[in-house]
């Protein structure tokens, strides 16, 4: 849908353009706007190069296992169903450590290995729409997500940031006197966001128990 809508905004730029003697101006935008694309695109990717090796020797210093070990009641509350030791709760915790440093990419593997180890937990659990068992036609099951992937899903997209790294980098490359200025609007809007997930995943499984 977000393509037919871009798609129908240029198009309309460009004729409205052509119609009013502007083409001249739409096409000196449009190379502006590649330029800046590109350069925003290089500033990006040395933040997250930056954030991302930061992670690793953080892993590999051992201060990823004491995060972890630190949010373990936190992860257990919401995921109260998830066995202790179980890898999915490793890289649930990872991902919502990465989340709050507001380290955006760095988060998005840990999300997906959360994500691979939960499809296995429900296979561990017998569910036939992820042990590959078939259906009466002899079709694979279509598969659905199930109650901890929806609640790792919506506490992924509204999850607390203590440092909004990347708006901080976006305001920086765009010329912001104070790039920084963000960190307190952002853990305020970010905490209250958080909230409201974990009461809506919470409120939700106590609904989900009693039907």
């Amino acid at each position: 849908m977000l393509n037919y809508i871009w798609g129908f905004m240029i198009l309309i730029g460009i004729v409205y353009g052509s119609l009013t003697g502007h083409m001249a101006e739409v096409t000196n935008a449009a190379l502006d706007s590649s330029r800046e694309a590109v350069n925003l695109c290089i500033t990006m990717i040395g933040v997250m190069a930056l954030w991302m090796g930061l992670m690793e020797v953080a892993e590999k210093a051992g201060l990823i296992d004491r995060w972890t070990k630190a949010i373990s009641p936190f992860v257990s509350f919401l995921f109260p169903d998830i066995p202790k030791g179980h890898m999915a709760r490793k890289y649930i915790s990872t991902n919502i450590i990465a989340n709050v440093l507001g380290l955006g990419w760095a988060c998005t593997p840990a999300g997906l290995k959360a994500m691979e180890e939960l499809a296995k937990l429900e296979a561990e659990r017998g569910n036939p729409q992820y042990t590959g068992e078939e259906d009466k036609a002899g079709k694979k099951r279509a598969r659905s997500a199930s109650k901890e992937m929806c609640v790792f899903l919506i506490l992924n997209v509204s999850s607390l940031q203590l440092i909004p790294v990347n708006m901080i980098a976006y305001r920086s490359q765009y010329g912001s006197a104070n790039p920084a200025g963000i960190i307190a609007p952002a853990i305020l809007a970010t905490g209250v966001s958080t909230a409201a997930a974990v009461a809506f995943c919470k409120i939700k499984g106590k609904m989900g128990r009693k039907s």
